[in-house]
């Protein structure tokens, strides 16, 4: 395979094609690859190569994906297929058609002779011999020489690049392909000992809904069962990742699967996805599968309030808080007195330093005096349920400021 020189290689053994028939066109001809100058009174009849543009090949250009392993190591040499896009411009005494002669020459030869053969590549090689060892004339597709029918606009813009040159009688083709290897050598694996082939239908999990057991429109608490609703949830191996929790659920149906919240679980909203991994290999070993849809739900935390003063109130809430989390305090005045309307407080914390199960909330100019509260608190929006109803066990919670 070529390596970085075989563009420099390409344009070398196009030269070393095109001097005999150029020169046999008009007699002291000579080849040459700078960038055109429009210029040959001084230097003689001219053919000059210029590569003006290299673009990635359509056909090649993905064939060596992919080159590395999950953990970076080197699975096979990466190459780059390239197109090269030469300008050939004609310099002569246009009264003796110099410029038409060599032309004809110039098409005549690539039509005759359009792949780069190894005499040719090793010739440009022994003339110079900074390009020796490209690699290119070991390289198995071999480089095709073909014109590239450009029209006059596209030679006008072409032109235009070459700042305060005149335009010269000129053609382009392009040689397609060279394929440039990089020179890292890739980590060969063990050869494979056994092979193992699964055929599976395609069945994705899909979530349409995720509730507490207790009730749609019961709120999702720590100590609640979610119940999972959806289709395809049923597989050998069904697990669910809560959040950044991953477990195995007690009950699996079809269309539904029932777990508790896990512990670890912290209030606010979070996402559920079902997993269903494969087991496969030999030894059996689970590996990923089938990956549903993520929904979210909110788990709200649970407060038991524990002092209640003026200026400060503390509660014991669960899950624990953790790091980083905002709360707040909010206080709605549990009497219907005459109006105004009840007073109601919002009191914010700070995101907390540390993980805690005790919130402590700073108090200003709160109404006072016995005056009873319905109490919240919100953990990243996540709002502690509040029991409205005077004859339910689960009333409140509420306070009393003295």
């Amino acid at each position: 395979m070529s390596n970085y020189l075989a563009i420099a290689t390409v344009t070398a053994a196009l030269q070393q094609i095109l001097h005999a028939p150029v020169k046999s066109a008009v007699p002291g001809a000579n080849v040459g690859f700078s960038r055109p100058d429009g210029t040959s009174a001084t230097s003689g009849p001219l053919v000059n190569v210029y590569l003006y543009q290299v673009t990635p090949n359509a056909a090649y250009r993905n064939a060596d994906l992919s080159t590395r392993r999950s953990d970076g190591s080197l699975v096979q040499k990466p190459q780059a297929a390239l197109d090269l896009h030469y300008l050939f411009t004609f310099h002569g005494d246009d009264k003796q058609l110099e410029p038409q002669r060599m032309l004809g020459a110039v098409a005549s030869t690539l039509h005759t002779q359009p792949l780069l053969s190894t005499q040719n590549i090793q010739a440009a090689a022994t003339q110079y011999s900074f390009l020796a060892g490209s690699g290119l004339d070991s390289q198995v597709e071999r480089v095709k020489f073909t014109p590239t029918a450009l029209s006059l606009e596209e030679f006008t813009k072409l032109w235009s690049a070459f700042f305060q040159i005149e335009y010269t009688l000129s053609a382009a083709y392009q040689a397609s392909l060279v394929l440039i290897e990089s020179d890292d050598a890739p980590q060969e694996a063990l050869p494979v000992s056994a092979r193992n082939v699964y055929v599976l239908p395609f069945r994705r999990p899909t979530i349409i809904q995720v509730t507490s057991q207790a009730g749609v429109a019961q709120p999702i608490l720590a100590s609640s069962t979610l119940l999972v609703q959806g289709q395809n949830l049923l597989a050998p191996l069904t697990l669910v990742r809560v959040g950044n929790a991953v477990v195995t659920p007690s009950t699996v149906l079809d269309k539904a699967i029932i777990l508790p919240v896990p512990p670890s679980l912290a209030a606010g909203v979070q996402g559920l996805q079902v997993v269903q991994e494969l087991q496969i290999g030999t030894p059996a070993q689970p590996h990923s599968g089938f990956e549903s849809n993520v929904v979210p739900f909110v788990l709200h935390p649970i407060i038991v309030p524990q002092t209640a003063t003026a200026s400060q109130i503390s509660v014991n809430v669960t899950p624990v808080a953790q790091a980083g989390q905002r709360a707040a305090l909010l206080l709605n005045e549990a009497t219907s007195p005459p109006p105004p309307a009840p007073a109601a407080y919002t009191f914010a914390l700070a995101p907390l330093a540390s993980s805690t199960n005790t919130l402590n909330f700073k108090l200003t100019n709160v109404k006072s005096g016995g005056t009873k509260y319905f109490i919240r608190v919100t953990v990243d929006g996540a709002e502690s349920p509040l029991d409205l109803d005077p004859s339910s066990l689960t009333f409140g919670p509420t306070v009393t400021i003295a």
